[in-house]
């Protein structure tokens, strides 16, 4: 009879929700004694594993659930364990049941999830893990969090049959050192317990498709009429606006370019960037998103990295923004080919087009080269060691994998509004500010520019948005200006680029009642490396590493605490295209081998795991989150006073966060002679020192180089 009564409960769960099993194979490897862990989606979570497991293992349920009427009739099914995961008697009763070679489930959150993303972990089933010797079988259930059946009906888009997908993970054994004991062990045992239920629920999403797919598939997930893009002009883009209009600029867009082609698109944070970027995805070609405030000499050599032979942009854009110059002097060495132009071609053949193809844009028309995840899906520049930009490339699997591993620690939802007002330009904007959002189905309010202080938190308030993110910089501008509700409605504020100052987190905390989360990482990196989060968080630390990332500290000579943190992982990027390498990719590579990244940055890790940034080893200032090279900032101090001698450094700035001081031993060093140079070679003015100080002499190394440590004592005594 039970047989009968599991096959209809499969098959009933199959024909509504299309219900998908991976991984069956790791059931039988995990052996007798068992502890199988599984996330809490949703009332769904009981009847699906023991429909789907080969067995019918017990039930690990709370007593106060079983007393709960609406359980009873799938509770005649299984066999239960009753448990108090409080009471220390019935946690050592589940051990002893276990060591019996025994196979249990038990949900280690103890609840369905209200969020859609893990909750916090209870003590007992870690210590339950630890102590009973059984091997752990990960199981990882996606689907049901956005059903009837989940307790998220008043937090986002509820699908009456979404699909569910159950992934049994490669079962493992929590370990902990036997010299280890009470607190001690239960702590160690729940941080164990935490970090594979991370792994878990990263390894819920599959990130080996496109961009372009996982897009797709997060509008049948959500439904293609949920409004997930809107500007200042207030126009809303819903998921099937994006692909029709995707297709329709495409049409004309492949007339100017060719398959595979990296391309430029310099546009601030509007919907035509998000569509034009959709655009070249649908086309296979790769976009390049350029710095528009860097100049025109670090854009030039960008193209020329990249080999851009065409930039999209708009007439209307360089028009306000005062661009004609920088424009006037790039046309020169690309093809500059405006949106509004574009508009003026379409056709209403291709209106029909984007109609009915938008309705299916993975089915498009088969070419020559298809794009696949390993695929570059995006270019993005950094400074290079000599100042010249180096192209970060950015593949499918790079920014999916980063999105999988940081939803863990952001949980978009369908009834969030992201404002995104940090530059596109910027990794930390693209995955964690426009692409992961989209991805969740939360709606992404773009705003051209984040130095709007007084603006920027009249809008947050106005628009209800929820998510915001932001660098320490311009988080102290906003609080200058922002009235004590202008942010009642976040629910989540992200910082990174720049190291937060514990004055802007104690601020924001005081005046709005906000926690700031802080997150470190790299362009390199897609750009999360580690983050803090309402779930596991660490004042004056950038949090714990995120899953899937291999890491090792390389020892640096001078710091005891600590070291050069080196990376590797999914998210980390294909490669750097070096100037002058004729657009080939040098991939990452350390001492260690191929795939390794070093940060340069040095950092303590503690015993929790959470990562603390001593400070950078690389010659790089950050000024308002901006990278910008010290080398350049010598190379143009040499141009301008020839035969003498120049350094530059970084320290701390209140306003900036840090700022630029040249020290020469030109007594007759003039700041406005030094800023008629950058105008000349028409550099950003962010590379003009905020102080000219001269020496008699530049301390030097005994090979000959600049002495910087010597000569930051110098200055600051």
């Amino acid at each position: 009879m039970s047989r009968l009564t599991k096959l209809i409960i499969r098959l009933l769960l199959k024909l509504l929700y299309r219900v998908e099993v991976k991984g069956l194979d790791n059931y039988y490897k995990a052996g007798k004694r068992v502890l199988i862990v599984a996330n809490h989606t949703s009332l769904l979570d009981g009847p699906l594993l023991y429909a789907w497991l080969p067995e019918t293992p017990t039930f690990a349920v709370n007593t106060d659930i079983a007393r709960q009427k609406r359980f009873s009739f799938f509770m005649q099914f299984v066999d239960l364990f009753l448990m108090d995961s409080n009471s220390a008697l019935s946690i050592k009763s589940m051990i002893n049941f276990i060591r019996k070679d025994k196979k249990a489930v038990i949900f280690p959150e103890g609840r369905i999830s209200t969020t859609g993303t893990l909750m916090k972990i209870y003590e007992g089933p870690a210590f339950i893990a630890s102590k009973s010797g059984a091997m752990i079988l990960p199981i990882a259930i996606d689907g049901g969090q956005i059903s009837p059946f989940s307790y998220q009906t008043n937090r986002g888009h509820i699908r009456w049959f979404p699909k569910i997908t159950i992934t049994i993970l490669p079962p493992e054994k929590i370990e902990i050192s036997a010299s280890l004991s009470g607190n001690d062990r239960r702590k160690v045992a729940i941080r164990k317990m935490q970090k594979l239920m991370f792994n878990l629920q990263y390894k819920t999403f599959d990130h080996n498709k496109t961009l372009l797919e996982a897009t797709y598939e997060a509008s049948k997930k959500f439904g293609p009429n949920l409004v997930v893009l809107e500007d200042t002009k207030n126009q809303k883009v819903t998921y099937k606006q994006l692909f029709i209009r995707m297709v329709i600029l495409s049409r004309a867009m492949e007339k100017t370019t060719s398959l595979g082609e990296t391309v430029g698109l310099m546009l601030p944070n509007v919907n035509a960037l998000a569509i034009s970027f959709f655009a070249l995805q649908y086309l296979d070609r790769v976009p390049a998103i350029l710095n528009f405030a860097s100049g025109s000499q670090n854009i030039i050599r960008a193209c020329e990295t990249a080999k851009i032979k065409t930039i999209f942009t708009s007439d209307q854009f360089i028009s306000k923004a005062g661009l004609e110059m920088l424009v006037e002097d790039i046309s020169h060495h690309v093809n500059i080919i405006f949106l509004e132009d574009l508009r003026k071609k379409i056709t209403n053949i291709d209106k029909l087009c984007g109609l009915w193809l938008g309705r299916n844009p993975i089915h498009r028309q088969q070419r020559k080269v298809a794009s696949n995840h390993r695929s570059p899906a995006v270019i993005l520049f950094t400074s290079g060691s000599e100042g010249t930009p180096k192209g970060v490339v950015l593949s499918h699997q790079n920014i999916l994998s980063n999105f999988a591993q940081v939803r863990i620690h952001i949980d978009f939802r369908a009834s969030d509004t992201v404002f995104t007002c940090l530059p596109l330009f910027h990794s930390f904007a693209l995955n964690a500010g426009f692409i992961s959002p989209l991805l969740g189905g939360s709606k992404v309010y773009l705003y051209p520019t984040p130095l709007h202080y007084r603006l920027i938190p009249q809008i947050i308030y106005d628009k209800n948005a929820t998510i915001f993110f932001s660098t320490n910089t311009f988080l102290k501008g906003y609080a200058k200006y922002a009235h004590p509700y202008d942010f009642h409605n976040l629910r989540f504020v992200g910082a990174g680029a720049e190291k937060l100052r514990n004055d802007t987190g104690q601020l924001y905390m005081e005046k709005y009642g906000i926690r700031i989360y802080q997150g470190y990482g790299l362009t390199e990196t897609s750009p999360v490396i580690a983050a803090n989060s309402p779930l596991a968080s660490k004042i004056g630390t950038v949090g714990t590493i995120i899953p899937d990332i291999d890491f090792y500290l390389k020892p640096v000579e001078g710091i005891n605490k600590g070291g050069q943190l080196v990376v590797r992982g999914p998210n980390i990027m294909m490669g750097y295209l070096i100037h002058g390498s004729n657009g080939k990719i040098t991939p990452p590579s350390t001492e260690r081998g191929d795939g390794w990244h070093d940060t340069g940055d040095i950092v303590d890790i503690d015993t929790d795991g959470y990562v603390t940034i001593l400070g950078r080893s690389k010659r790089f200032a950050k000024l308002g989150g901006e990278m910008v090279s010290l080398t350049v900032v010598e190379e143009l101090a040499i141009y301008t006073w020839p035969g003498t001698n120049h350094a530059a450094l970084a320290i701390p700035d209140d306003i900036k966060g840090e700022k630029i001081i040249l020290v020469t031993d030109n007594p007759k060093a003039e700041r406005n002679e030094l800023l008629e140079t950058i105008d000349q070679l028409k550099y950003s003015k962010i590379y003009f020192p905020s102080l000219i100080i001269s020496v008699k002499e530049l301390p030097v190394l005994n090979t000959g180089k600049t002495d910087y440590i010597n000569l930051t004592k110098m200055i600051h005594n």
